[in-house]
């Protein structure tokens, strides 16, 4: 496979140095999943490409995720203490999992 000269950079920050010359990707998905992302697209007066592209970048990667959360931990630590073993974490989450089923089921 060819590559253009700073690929990795590209690669590495998910930028492109000339935007203009990037190529769409093709992405095969159920139809329905399309037509429904079409719709909301549709409803928000952009196209599905523009759609899918703004959507991309709003959404954090799991590293991103696991950042965050530990900034977040750090600052609560910071701020009044609190600090969970992961016992206590994976009790939470499955309090919160039941909670939202519970939500969910009205």
């Amino acid at each position: 496979m060819a590559t253009h000269a700073g690929y990795e950079a590209c690669a590495a920050t998910g930028t492109h140095p000339h935007p203009d010359l990037m190529t769409d990707a093709n992405i095969r998905i159920p139809a329905d999943a399309r037509d429904q992302l079409a719709a909301i697209a549709a409803g928000e007066g952009i196209s599905l490409r523009a759609y899918l592209a703004q959507l991309a970048g709003t959404l954090l990667t799991p590293a991103e995720r696991a950042e965050r959360a530990e900034r977040t931990r750090e600052m609560l630590r910071e701020w009044n203490g609190y600090d969970p073993t992961p016992a206590e974490e994976t009790r939470l989450d499955a309090e919160l999992d039941r909670r939202l089923t519970e939500a969910g089921a009205r």
